[in-house]
């Protein structure tokens, strides 16, 4: 706490979400307030890849219905907005890499199974090149180290760059993936958990898992930050 105070004192910012002063480095700039007050997703939600839903009484979402992805289901903490949103954005794009920690002890509040390897979706080389760390891999070194379960970096590679696919809809991101992920067979016959930092439309976490499935995993469960509201005709 001493700390925060004299980093705050020396190097005083304010919070993105709030604008109120920063007041603990561990979550600096944003406040402890707005971290504290990141909620944990509890509504209505496809059982399989958790799309969030309308209605109670819904199970499976219908692109579910037509077609299972090939990983077991998809958990996630929250949705993405405010300041899980901010804090995300802080660590992906501004290289805030000490949120990296906090962001990846969020995942333990959900219902993880037990698996035998913990694997972060991978980046192309190109953009890991121009981001200098893969954010989503520095998320799951600190769930590994506290579950105690090995941190698998080498075992999935993405060996196709990709545009950037922030404004593209399901069908175009699904078009765009194919093919963009290979895994080795090391995998073959364990559990794995594939971590990933917000999921949108679902395309990404799918075509990991299929490759992963593919190369002889046994099952695949998806764990993400945030998953992102519906948007229509995506």
């Amino acid at each position: 706490m001493l700390f925060s105070k004299l980093l705050n004192l020396f190097f005083p910012s304010k919070c993105p979400v709030c604008q109120s002063k920063s007041d603990n480095y561990l979550y600096n700039p944003l406040c402890t307030s707005c971290w504290k007050g990141i909620e944990k997703y509890s509504g209505p939600a496809c059982g399989i890849c958790g799309l969030p839903a309308i209605s109670i009484h819904t199970t499976l979402c219908e692109s579910c219905m037509k077609a299972m992805p090939p990983f077991a289901r998809a958990l996630y903490y929250g949705i993405y907005e405010g300041a899980l949103k901010e804090a995300v954005h802080l660590l992906k794009f501004n290289g805030v890499k000490r949120l990296s920690k906090p962001l990846g002890l969020l995942l333990l509040e959900l219902p993880l199974p037990e698996v035998d390897g913990i694997v972060p979706v991978p980046m192309h080389h190109n953009g890991l090149k121009k981001r200098e760390f893969n954010q989503t891999a520095a998320i799951a070194a600190h769930l590994s180290k506290k579950l105690r379960v090995p941190l698998m970096q080498d075992v999935l590679k993405k060996i196709k760059e990709t545009p950037p696919q922030t404004d593209v809809g399901g069908d175009e991101r699904l078009k765009n993936l194919k093919n963009a992920f290979s895994a080795s067979g090391k995998i073959s016959g364990m559990d794995l958990l594939l971590i990933d930092d917000v999921i949108t439309t679902g395309a990404t976490v799918r075509e990991c898992a299929r490759a992963l499935m593919k190369a002889g995993a046994k099952s695949v469960t998806v764990a993400a930050l945030a998953r992102s509201m519906p948007r229509q005709n995506t």
